[in-house]
């Protein structure tokens, strides 16, 4: 049995990753400060861009409207007849642009990972479409091989074996439609309760091929945050009722409440009340404090998304959420519950430090806010996301409360002083200096940990708003490096929020990942200061600064090579151009040797139509600024004849048994001569951990070529990429077969498919 470093890197509890990241010495960073561009810094975004502030009963208005026409959108968006549309959330900016989210259920039932969301203007016409996937939704019968047992059982064991206590499935497994990896697959989602191994509470999601049996994936529902034990001093708190029965229940914030667990670790305890309406002593022995700190945090948290993004509550209906504290005994660490709506923080270390800072607070309940727009997994890369989301936010909060006993600063959780020296548990200006978090974007970035793999986006944000180099703000000092070693100029906290919660709530998906997370603040930059601007360059510069995308010109053109397009005779092709520029105004596109058939959108750049002749086609794209500079693209089209001739593929699943003999998968070739010295091999299997598996492609006369080897070190799940072999010694013609070998105990999978091109 091989060691498995990185098998727990998801969904470990946040005490683990608090330890981890406490044990680490300080490392000076080597970037240099950059003078800004004028008007580069604190550029004023375009006011019709920013979201309206929409009262709930407006908002709920715009939901009733947007779900009397689901069938109708669905039409529009040439949905398939088995698909419907559930509205989730409406958001509409000051220009009266409206952003609809919605989700997805195939022959009823709900479709995982399919969430999409509509963006319309004012008078009603159809700007723009954000896909989670692009995916056809259909998959062969809903009628499961697998029973729910079975499921519900593999769940529990996935939950015990990353350490879970007082194990046992929440409610019984439901079927469903998993597409979050690009293909429909029939599944179910069992939800696994009890205990995580640090007292945290488990919402631990599993899906589980409704087929096979497999398990495709695994995400935590609890979302933990980051401890800090500081309070903040005398504040003025929203209460109900009159002597000698006043309760801590805020009636201007949508009645949020807070509550005394008494170490207890279910239910909502008692409502703190109190005889004269002053609560607490500022110290840990008297239990009011902790409960003052909560709902001082939760009151800033409400106040700045009303007031900053036009958002009211959590979800933006108008209701306020609970706070619970006093969680366990020694619990050290808050987290969020999208299930009771609540957010829960634990008394620290022998009960002496609560967790119930602003920036906690805000941290924890913009969870919530996170669940109720993008809806970021909680794993992987799309979990950095999700945990780096919270941490800007929280973040904006303690900034924007403006309290002098916790003033802002770009360090998180930096009062808890577990080690008695005021060391943070993060820092965005240079994450690496926790000892775990990554500086920049890598291939490996999603095995992390989501409390390490969010210091990408925690980098991004502090140089978006900020700039690298040193420079010393609030009284703390910040040295922040770039990747490429060039400086970037920042645009503002201000702005930084504004383009971060307008990517998060209109552009992001559940499945986006970090080269996602660029286009959709791309996206939100263009709305806000426009495509091209001073403004908008510096977004994506900054995402070339922690290595995710590449660098604007200065005034020039850059366009974003598509790179070799494939095509099949009678089959519509759609390919979009992407281009930036350092000019502000509108871009314009341009095409030459375009297979036939095929246009380019002058004002999008979206190249689409039907093939209609088989050949290799050189292409030109030309993108044009409005100071007339340009950029281009080359790269070739080749359109195969109707039928198929080149491209050969079985899309029939084989099951890899766990440590067991290597199955194979057929594809007949019927195709004269040799094989290329560049024969593609597109491979799609499933499986849990990737380290497992050797892959060979056979070719028809037995020779074997070898594309993957096992790998103890690498846990990540699925294969799912394509190999270059060069076979131009051997005949084409024949049967290929793709060979794959579990050589390692306890994970398993299955082939989705593979493919040769020839």
């Amino acid at each position: 049995m091989r060691r498995t470093p990185h098998r727990r890197a998801v969904a470990t509890g946040a005490l683990v990753a608090v330890t981890a990241m406490l044990a680490v010495g300080v490392q000076a960073g080597t970037g240099t400060a950059a003078a800004p561009r004028p008007g580069t810094a604190h550029a004023t975004p375009d006011p019709g861009a920013l979201p309206a502030k929409l009262s709930p009963s407006q908002r709920a208005e715009l939901i009733r409207a947007a779900g009397a026409t689901t069938a109708e959108t669905a039409r529009e968006l040439k949905l398939g007849a088995q698909e419907k549309l559930v509205v989730k959330d409406v958001s509409r900016d000051v220009n009266g642009t409206t952003h609809t989210r919605y989700e997805r259920t195939y022959q009823g039932l709900p479709v995982l990972g399919g969430d999409l969301v509509v963006h319309e203007s004012k008078s009603g016409k159809l700007k723009g479409v954000t896909k989670a996937v692009r995916s056809q939704l259909k998959v062969a019968t809903t009628t499961a091989k697998v029973k729910p047992a079975t499921a519900e059982a593999k769940a529990v064991k996935s939950a015990q074996a990353l350490g879970s206590k007082k194990t046992e499935a929440a409610k019984a497994p439901r079927k469903v439609v998993w597409v979050a990896d690009g293909k429909p697959v029939l599944a179910y989602e069992t939800v696994v309760g009890g205990l995580q191994e640090d007292g945290t509470p488990n919402q631990l999601h599993v899906i589980t091929d409704a087929t096979t049996g497999a398990k495709i994936f695994e995400y935590q529902g609890i979302e933990n945050g980051v401890g800090n034990s500081e309070y903040s001093g005398k504040v003025t708190l929203g209460t109900s009722g009159s002597a000698p029965n006043f309760s801590m229940t805020d009636p201007t914030r949508g009645n949020h409440k807070t509550y005394d667990l008494k170490h207890g670790s279910s239910g909502t305890g008692s409502l703190f009340t109190d005889a004269d309406d002053t609560w607490g002593d500022g110290t840990p022995q008297n239990a009011q404090t902790a409960g003052v700190d909560a709902a001082y945090g939760a009151q800033e948290t409400w106040d700045y998304y009303k007031n900053v993004h036009g958002r009211s509550g959590i979800r933006g209906d108008g209701v306020g959420a609970y706070s619970r504290v006093h969680y366990g005994n020694s619990y050290v660490n808050a987290f969020w519950d999208d299930g009771c709506f609540c957010m829960t923080y634990g008394d620290g270390s022998g009960n002496a430090a609560p967790l119930t800072s602003i920036d906690v607070a805000g941290h924890e309940m913009s969870h919530g806010v996170t669940a109720a727009t993008a809806n970021l997994t909680y794993s992987g890369e799309s979990g950095g996301l999700n945990e780096a989301t919270s941490d800007i936010f929280g973040t904006a909060v303690e900034f924007y409360a403006n309290n002098p006993a916790d003033p802002g600063d770009y360090l998180i959780g930096e009062k808890i002083d577990i080690n008695g020296d005021g060391t943070p548990l993060r820092y965005m200006d240079k994450p690496s200096k926790d000892g775990g978090s990554a500086d920049y974007w890598s291939s490996n970035v999603g095995n992390k940990d989501v409390h390490y793999s969010s210091g990408v986006a925690n980098h991004f944000f502090y140089l978006l708003s900020e700039g690298s180099g040193p420079k010393d703000i609030g009284g703390v000092h910040y040295d922040s490096p770039t990747f490429d070693n060039q400086p970037v100029p920042g645009i503002g906290r201000a702005n930084a929020e504004k383009v971060w919660f307008k990517a998060l709530s209109q552009y992001m998906s559940a499945n986006t990942n970090y080269a996602g997370a660029r286009d959709a603040t791309l996206k939100a930059a263009a709305d806000l200061f426009g495509q091209g601007s001073a403004s908008y360059n510096t977004v994506a510069n900054t995402w070339a600064a922690v290595n995710v995308g590449s660098r604007v010109p200065d005034g020039g053109v850059s366009v974003t090579n598509p790179g070799n397009q494939t095509s099949t005779v009678g089959q519509a092709a759609s390919l979009q151009i992407k281009a930036t520029s350092g000019t502000a105004g509108a871009l314009s596109y341009a095409a030459s040797g375009l297979p036939a058939g095929l246009s380019i959108n002058a004002s999008t750049g979206l190249i689409s139509g039907t093939p209609t002749t088989a050949g290799t086609n050189a292409v030109t794209v030309t993108v044009t600024d409005a100071a007339r500079k340009t950029g281009t693209a080359a790269f070739t089209w080749t359109v195969n004849p109707a039928g198929g001739g080149n491209v050969f593929e079985n899309a029939d699943d084989v099951q890899i048994p766990d440590a067991g003999a290597a199955v194979t998968s057929p594809i007949t070739v019927s195709r004269s001569g040799n094989a290329p010295s560049t024969l593609k091999v597109g491979v799609d299997i499933v499986h849990t951990y990737r380290g497992d598996l050797v892959i060979d492609l056979i070719a028809p006369d037995g020779t074997a070529y070898r594309l993957k080897n096992s790998s103890a070190m690498d846990s990540a799940a699925n294969v799912k990429t394509t190999y270059t072999v060069n076979a131009s010694s051997k005949a084409a013609s024949g049967t290929w077969k793709l060979r794959v070998q579990d050589v390692y105990a306890q994970d398993s999978g299955y082939i989705n498919g593979w493919k040769l091109t020839f």
